[in-house]
């Protein structure tokens, strides 16, 4: 089947036609709506978006000075592990606070222009320049990343995606997991494989990339609402 009547199909909510040499979907080819209630779409989602915004983020510039630092990276990895487990946990908290005491239709507004104002946002490339460098205090290679991890998320494009989609999506844990992978997915070569990879990075491609995925999630939530 080709790949733009997959997309074409799943974008449409429909069932895909069925193709001479490939076998059928059981229960025939999924839609859109199918796959969002699949049980890990969440977490899912959640990798996925957050991955494509940490690349190139201010979190992942730190990630590679912490790197060229200490030059240990399985402390860092899991400074940046515990930093982002408790950071997300609370965003995604907060996230489904919200969801809870807004009403449906404010809520999808509402998500639906952080999505989008969020897709602008990644377009804008991050600098880490010397006053965050005052960021990392004078510990051990953990307690450092830990410390500076959480304080340099705080407000950063990938907390408040945690937010949104702790907003529009259910279960919380599978948000907040997602995320924390997705941060992981993005870091851990660069804590390990320094400056050398983190200059092949295709930042520019990455930023459009994620900014497309935001701007999605946005006109979905306006489209079909939360949930």
């Amino acid at each position: 089947m080709d790949v733009f009547m997959l997309v074409d199909g799943l974008l449409s909510g429909g069932v895909l036609p069925a193709h001479a040499g490939h076998r059928a979907w059981p229960g025939g080819t999924p839609s859109l709506d199918t796959l969002a209630n699949a049980p890990l779409w969440p977490a899912l989602v959640s990798t996925g978006t957050v991955a494509l915004a940490e690349i190139g983020d201010k979190t992942q510039l730190l990630a590679l000075l912490l790197a060229a630092r200490f030059r240990k990276p399985w402390p860092i990895i899991a400074g940046i592990l515990v930093a982002t487990l408790l950071n997300h946990a609370l965003a995604g908290w907060a996230g489904a606070l919200a969801a809870s005491w807004l009403a449906p239709e404010a809520l999808r507004w509402i998500v639906a222009a952080s999505f989008i104002a969020i897709a602008l946002w990644t377009l804008k490339p991050d600098r880490f320049d010397d006053a965050d460098e005052g960021l990392l205090p004078a510990r051990g290679a953990f307690i450092a990343t830990t410390v500076a991890f959480f304080i340099a998320e705080i407000g950063d494009k990938t907390q408040v995606a945690t937010v949104l989609l702790a907003a529009k999506y259910s279960p919380l844990w599978q948000v907040v997991a997602g995320t924390t992978v997705g941060m992981l997915l993005a870091n851990v070569p660069v804590v390990a494989l320094g400056s050398r990879f983190a200059q092949r990075l295709p930042l520019r491609a990455a930023r459009i990339a994620a900014a497309l995925v935001f701007l999605a999630l946005g006109s979905w939530a306006l489209l079909r609402g939360i949930g």
